[in-house]
């Protein structure tokens, strides 16, 4: 009796955030953005009226006032994508939007007025110097990497600039990675993680597809259909200039960028890890490496 007391008091407040919600959205938009004329001083209701609202989104008016006032009524993606396009929700908001209706919400995007963050995640990459990061989209296609990452790792302009491909197919990555068998089924099953959260994008088949093509290892791994979610993985290197580095990777999300992630090398207390890093990166070693040296 008592979790179904809970399950209706839960209810009856997600219905209420409903009706909030939509009123406040609603009184935000004006009639001449929905292209509407305003109606003058005749106009008492602040933004848009509950039947305006109806009618550009197609649906019924008795419906969206039920909708509105947090009814128990079924709803369905189709028609709440129809209201947030007239309400002029943000991603976040249209995601809120079908939390609130009981509905599965949809993927999430980054919104127009977020895409200039890269200058702040630049900043965020550069100062985890001396030890690496670097930051890829979705697809794991490289955005951006900090100087150590460069000297640490070899991500350069002239390798494939995807981090999957690059995996499977950079002799200087794989001549420095200790554990690379270990690691590769893992790298594998979070890509493949990563796709399931867009099974019809075609961006990750032609990723996939790429990678079949010039990897019979990654082709093998993949029809394994192991799945694991980004999180940690411990990274064995040896370096020709430092020897051997142990660091733990960690992949990190922003909310407002969900199209990217961060990748986060931190050094182990192992090997000496962080004082070998920096040293790597201070202008001796960075004279170092400008020499040829195997590996």
């Amino acid at each position: 009796m008592a979790v179904a007391l809970e399950s209706t008091s839960a209810k009856q407040h997600r219905l209420g955030e409903l009706r909030e919600f939509l009123m406040s959205r609603r009184a935000r938009v004006s009639p001449a953005e929905a292209g509407l004329p305003d109606g003058g001083a005749r106009r008492r209701t602040p933004g848009l009226r509950r039947e305006e609202v109806a009618v550009l989104a197609g649906v019924g008016v008795s419906w969206y006032q039920w909708l509105e006032q947090g009814r128990d009524i079924t709803v369905s993606p189709q028609v709440l994508d129809s209201v947030a396009r007239v309400l002029r929700l943000s991603p976040a908001e249209r995601r809120h939007l079908y939390v609130l209706a009981a509905l599965n919400p949809p993927a999430l995007e980054a919104a127009p007025e977020d895409r200039d963050m890269c200058h702040g995640l630049r900043r965020l990459i550069d100062a985890w110097m001396p030890f690496p990061a670097h930051i890829m989209d979705q697809y794991w296609n490289t955005v951006m990497y900090n100087d150590a990452a460069a000297i640490v790792m070899g991500m350069r302009p002239e390798i494939v600039q995807n981090c999957l491909i690059a995996f499977f197919t950079d002799p200087l990555y794989r001549s420095r990675s200790t554990r690379w068998e270990e690691i590769a089924p893992k790298v594998v099953a979070q890509f493949r993680s990563a796709c399931s959260e867009c099974p019809d994008d075609e961006g990750f088949r032609a990723v996939v597809e790429e990678a079949k093509e010039v990897s019979p290892e990654f082709a093998e791994l993949w029809e394994r259909r192991d799945i694991l979610p980004g999180g940690q993985n411990r990274k064995e290197m040896e370096h020709p200039l430092v020897g051997t580095l142990v660091v733990e990777a960690t992949q990190l999300r922003v909310p407002a960028r969900p199209d990217l992630v961060i990748v986060m090398h931190t050094p182990l207390p192992e090997a000496d890890t962080a004082e070998k890093l920096e040293w790597l990166v201070s202008p001796e070693g960075r004279r170092g490496a400008m020499y040829p040296v195997a590996g």
